[in-house]
């Protein structure tokens, strides 16, 4: 993992942003043809931050070509959770 130097944290609304346009694009682009695709613009540098932080929260795995894949099911949660899972 590379560390930045962050200008700023990024907004919920553009975390929510990246995370829909992952959702929509998964395993069809890497983080440069993604980041063009956002509805809005943002700088790169936020977008880096983002795609950091959706990594380490176990949302997405960027693979070895650098495409970026939506990992998150919260369908499979919530049925778990109706199913009463136990949690350690």
């Amino acid at each position: 993992m590379v560390e930045l130097t962050v200008l700023h944290s990024p907004t919920l609304e553009s975390v929510l942003m990246v995370e829909k346009a992952i959702q929509k694009y998964s395993q069809e682009c890497g983080k440069y043809q993604l980041w063009k695709k956002l509805p809005k613009r943002m700088m790169y540098q936020t977008f880096q931050v983002i795609l950091d932080y959706l990594e380490q929260s176990g949302k997405i795995i960027i693979d070895k070509e650098g495409c970026i894949i939506w990992t998150f099911n919260q369908e499979r949660i919530k049925r778990l959770v109706k199913e009463s899972l136990m949690v350690r």
